[in-house]
């Protein structure tokens, strides 16, 4: 076999010991006879063997060889150095290794016999370009270096991964071109220093085997594990996102088994939160704390004994058990820790506090099932690591610190990403001007001449929905309350339970007549001052034990009432909103995909939108109408959307709600700030002002000379004021008819006015609704309602 088959290579390799002979042969005429006599006998030795001095490629010829070899190197691998220096002859970039010292011998067989010696950080590509590397530098004089650390990777007998350093000695190699080799000039030199990653140039440059290596390496080999260890920590804790937690643990846990040269080991982690002094588990990270387990968090006094709690959390010491079962039973069982260790079978450990100054951030916990392997002087090895800990932790607690302020940001004043350009723009200005020592003032954030669009899907009756369920939820617990008094009043005749039977009746009959404003108020006071105190006295009577215990039990803990009835409105309320903004949000994304625009929902009594479009808010010259026309028709259609998505899910609330629609048209373009105490967006100027008046009051306006609601179930309502808006309108109503999103029965109204708003008109069209999904059939609103209640 070759040396240079297994691997494409600019150079041919041949083992030769030719300038090394060389060497020998200047000593063998020098002025030291003992040298000299040396000399003459090693080259006497290699003299009837011309291939050791004009070089083989067949690696066999190694063993054949092996004999005359070891005399040659014999000065280079001194036989009394040989158990304690790591040390080999070598093809360089190749894993071919001849005539190594005694302990790299011992290493490699303790690595096992399936081991594979190979530089664990030459990619293929990096080799042939290391090659020519050493090429430049041999035949064209250029000082070139790639400045790397090349390193082993070997197991020892344990199993635990040790790193070794390469460095070559090359004083005994030559390097000849070849009649393929291509001569490099200044030019290509200067081509290639900007194209190291560019495999292809290279091997143009330099062909593959255009070039002979006739000689050796002496391979020096150093056992870096420690700074490779340290390093590799560092490495691990700057995480790539695409590297999950499970590995991040995994390649944590190898790297300190290493370190430390332990192979049973696992490492955990536990934050610590200063403010209510727990140990917490971290979130994602893949591997749970061993202090507290499988819990979420655990107070600091409860997981630590006093000697281990001053340690870890006041000194911000190393606190090592080398012994947990010994140890365990020498306290008694009385130290958290320890019991925690050993339910988990845990031997000896090392908690190492992360800690910044005085500020305690976490806990680093390492480990092992075996006793006596960890311990107080295993601790020393941790100090050089825990300074790059610290730094990623705090880092960590940075990032985490920016991502709930980012959550905070979008769950509570979110910035919508069509113009969070222009507050990153008015931040820099900011910061920069506080930079420069001036007053900072964050200026105003505003769009001009941007075109409105809002809509709402809104439930039918919903106040006087949520008053039938406390109507129903306070007549019921009132009933239950006299069935209690009649039955105290059997038992011990007091006129005053007549009084608060009385009491209730008169509550009662209130409550069927009319559910006043105030009545929920009253009557919850009549039970909470009057008939709770009695209850609990009455309780002391054996024979109304259960009855009220029942009672008591019917009662909802947050509110301190019945609340059946109106637990069911607010589930269907919260239902509602949240299914029917989720729907919305989904449809946003695709319309941001259309064209750029700003989109802010608000979840009330159902859910309302506002949409601005404009060229303010795209930055970019490229706004046309027909975006703003598109928006329009896309925004109607969504509507119906999720009209008929609201009636398939009707059937599965606990109250079934009516809901009605309404879009509102405002054909003038405006003006819109946000102001900044209200984390909002909002209209500028007095004309602009009556946009938001009509919004807020147009769903609850009457048709003209009626008592009739412009918003009707079963009907989306247009609200608009200009002429070009209602034929605007009517084209889009006519395409969605021929959809089988809109029914036939359009209708043009005028409204009654507003306060200082008049001339409002409305189109009322029906909308086509589908029993389900699955169903092809389409029904008006009536048909609908039949179809679902048989």
């Amino acid at each position: 076999m070759n040396v240079y088959e297994h691997l494409e290579s600019p150079m041919i390799f041949k083992i030769s010991f030719n300038e090394l002979l060389k060497t020998y042969e200047l000593f063998s005429n020098g002025d030291d006879e003992f040298i000299g006599a040396k000399a003459k006998r090693i080259l006497e030795i290699q003299k009837p063997y011309p291939e050791l001095r004009e070089g083989f490629t067949d690696i066999s010829l190694l063993e054949t060889y092996k004999k005359q070899i070891q005399i040659i190197l014999q000065d280079i691998f001194n036989p009394i150095l040989t158990n304690n220096e790591i040390k080999t002859a070598s093809i360089p970039f190749q894993n071919v290794v001849f005539n190594a010292s005694n302990r790299f011998k011992k290493i490699i067989k303790n690595a096992g016999d399936d081991f594979v010696l190979k530089i664990k950080n030459m990619p293929e590509d990096d080799t042939y370009i290391a090659t020519c590397t050493v090429i430049l530098n041999f035949c064209y004089g250029y000082n070139l270096s790639l400045k790397r650390s090349f390193i082993y990777e070997i197991p020892d007998e344990n199993g635990v991964l040790r790193y070794y350093k390469i460095l070559y000695n090359a004083d005994f190699c030559e390097i000849l071109p070849t009649e393929k080799a291509k001569k490099i000039t200044q030019e290509d030199f200067d081509e290639l220093l900007d194209n190291f990653d560019n495999i292809a140039l290279w091997k143009e440059k330099f062909p593959p085997n255009s070039y002979i290596f006739k000689g050796f390496v002496i391979s020096n080999i150093f056992d870096v594990t420690d700074d490779q260890s340290i390093s590799n920590i560092k490495s691990n804790l700057i995480i790539d996102e695409e590297c999950s937690d499970e590995d991040f643990i995994e390649n944590f846990r190898k790297t300190f088994q290493s370190l430390l040269g332990i192979k049973n080991i696992q490492v955990g982690f536990s934050v610590f939160n200063k403010e209510d002094r727990l140990f917490e588990n971290i979130i994602g990270m893949g591997s749970s704390s061993f202090l507290i387990s499988d819990e979420a968090s655990k107070p600091c006094q409860q997981t630590l004994c006093h000697d281990s709690y001053n340690t870890l959390l006041i000194d911000k010491k190393f606190y090592a058990v080398s012994d947990v079962d010994s140890l365990y039973e020498r306290s008694k069982g009385m130290a958290p820790q320890l019991a925690a260790f050993k339910s988990q079978g845990i031997k000896s450990v090392i908690l190492a506090p992360i800690a910044a100054g005085d500020d305690l951030l976490g806990i680093l916990e390492i480990v092992s099932f075996e006793p006596k392997v960890l311990n107080s002087i295993t601790t020393n090895k941790l100090k050089d690591v825990m300074p790059f800990i610290v730094s990623a932790v705090l880092r960590s607690k940075r990032e985490e610190d920016n991502l709930i302020e980012a959550v905070i940001q979008q769950e509570c004043t979110s910035i919508h990403p069509s113009v969070y350009w222009k507050f990153e723009k008015e931040a820099k200005t900011f910061i920069k001007e506080q930079f420069n020592g001036n007053q900072a003032v964050f200026n105003k954030i505003s769009f001009e001449d941007v075109y409105p669009l809002y809509g709402q899907i809104d439930i039918n009756g919903s106040s006087e929905a949520r008053n039938w369920a406390a109507q129903q939820d306070l007549m019921l617990q009132l009933n239950e309350v006299k069935i209690i008094l009649a039955e105290a009043f059997q038992n011990e005749q007091l006129p005053i339970y007549e009084q608060f039977i009385f009491q209730i009746d008169k509550h009662l009959e209130g409550l069927n007549a009319y559910f006043q404003v105030d009545s929920e108020q009253q009557i919850v006071e009549f039970l909470k001052h009057d008939i709770n105190p009695l209850l609990e006295h009455l309780l002391k009577f054996g024979a109304l034990h259960a009855i009220i215990n029942v009672y008591k039990e019917a009662i909802d803990a947050k509110v301190g009432a019945f609340y059946k009835n109106r637990k069911d409105y607010d589930n269907t309320i919260s239902s509602i909103n949240k299914k029917m903004a989720s729907l919305l949000d989904k449809k946003q994304v695709e319309a941001q995909s259309m064209y750029p625009h700003y989109f802010e929902r608000f979840k009330t009594d159902g859910v309302e939108h506002n949409m601005y479009i404009g060229e303010a808010i795209t930055k970019e010259d490229s706004f046309n109408p027909i975006y703003l026309y598109n928006l329009r028709l896309w925004q109607l259609q969504v509507m119906c959307e999720m009209e008929n998505a609201y009636y398939q899910m009707q059937p599965d609330f606990p109250i079934g709600l009516d809901v009605a629609s309404m879009i509102l048209v405002f054909n003038q373009p405006l003006s819109i700030s946000f102001r900044m105490d209200e984390k909002q967006f909002d209209v500028d100027g007095t004309y602009n002002a009556r946009y938001e008046i009509v919004k807020k009051r147009v769903d609850k306006a009457f048709v003209k000379g009626t008592k009739e609601r412009v918003t009707q179930k079963g009907k989306i309502s247009i609200i608009y004021s200009q002429k070009q808006d209602e034929q605007e309108y009517l084209q889009y109503i006519k395409f969605l008819q021929s959809k089988n999103y809109l029914n036939t029965d359009v209708e043009i109204v005028e409204l009654q006015d507003l306060q200082a708003v008049t001339g409002l008109k409305a189109i009322r069209v029906g909308l086509l609704y589908h029993k389900d999904k699955k169903d092809k059939a389409f029904y008006t609103y009536d048909d609908l309602i039949k179809e679902i209640k048989s």
